[in-house]
């Protein structure tokens, strides 16, 4: 597993690559909870830490022996997008018809390699909405090494719905290897 390598600043690189002070304040977040370890665990993340962020801030399990990502929590703003909470679902159920295959290999990265996800543009298009915004996503591991799970937060802003004038953009993303 790729943990045995130095971050090589990766969370500097995410950092700079981060236009929303509510990202970059997760992300900070995220990297405070390390303490010394490679990663944090989802028993690290203290809710009333994140309360402002909150709506915006969604998490997945990884069961590695099932080969399996099991939502576990999804804020007010991201259940809103969907018309559906993603808590107990798995992957593949919610993203059924939402591009699940390539959900799935960015997820994978994100836990294998493993790497923090910086995704902006047309973040919501899967979802069938129009419009930009930011994502991050970073692993999580109970144990400090081996990722069991992943947390995120997504920005957005729509356009107007049915202006055939508004650009469909593509969400340009990147991995920064830990």
């Amino acid at each position: 597993m790729a943990l045995e390598r130095e971050s090589g600043g990766a969370v500097e690189r995410a950092l700079q690559a981060i236009s929303s002070p509510s990202l970059r304040e997760i992300l900070l977040y995220w990297d405070s909870l390390r303490r010394g370890r490679p990663l944090p665990g989802w028993r690290d993340v203290d809710p009333l830490d994140l309360r402002r962020h909150l709506p915006i801030v969604w998490a997945w399990k990884y069961d590695r022996a099932a080969d399996l990502f099991t939502g576990r929590l999804a804020g007010e703003s991201i259940t809103a997008v969907f018309g559906e909470s993603l808590r107990n679902r798995s992957l593949e159920d919610f993203f059924k018809n939402r591009g699940y295959e390539d959900i799935r290999e960015q997820f994978h990265r994100i836990v294998d390699e493993p790497a923090i996800y910086v995704g902006r543009g047309a973040v919501f298009d899967y979802a069938g909405h129009y419009g930009s915004g930011e994502r991050i996503v970073m692993p999580l591991a109970d144990d400090g090494r081996h990722p069991d799970g992943l947390i995120g937060a997504t920005t957005y802003a729509f356009a107007s719905s049915g202006d055939p004038a508004t650009p469909q953009l593509q969400e340009e993303i990147q991995f920064f290897p830990l």
